[in-house]
């Protein structure tokens, strides 16, 4: 009886950290897609608007806000970088991409990262399209 128990014991805490596990990935898959939709948003006020809207990225604080001023703080533990134009980069650790009226944008590379699992939002300079890339790691 006291071996069973100890198996549901063990079966249940492997059940939990797996659910952790799963838990984190798929809460900063969702914050890669809603980065994703903020700038494809930024694009949309831009041509909406005719003029040039910014997408700024605080890769210190990793928190961002786009055309619509709403800042969103990315979840915990999530290192975020940025490659974008020189003209594009701030020394207090900000970054934009700027949004034009025509649908093109100054376009960068936006990289997630959280543990071994790292995410690329790309945006096109031409065309101002965003993608989002899950990048495998190879140990």
């Amino acid at each position: 009886m006291l071996a069973v128990i100890l198996l549901i014991g063990i079966a249940a805490s492997a059940v939990a950290i797996s659910v952790t596990h799963g838990l984190a990935s798929a809460r900063i898959n969702a914050a890669s897609g809603e980065l994703a939709a903020a700038l494809r948003a930024t694009r949309a006020q831009a041509i909406v608007h005719g003029a040039q809207r910014n997408f700024v990225l605080d890769t210190r604080d990793a928190r961002y806000h786009g055309a619509s001023g709403r800042e969103v703080q990315l979840p915990h533990g999530m290192r975020v970088g940025i490659t974008s134009a020189s003209m594009d980069q701030g020394r207090d650790g900000t970054a934009r991409i700027r949004f034009f009226p025509d649908g093109s944008s100054t376009g960068g590379r936006i990289t997630l990262q959280s543990g071994q699992r790292q995410w690329h939002v790309n945006v096109s300079w031409l065309t101002g399209a965003v993608n989002v890339v899950d990048v495998v790691k190879q140990p």
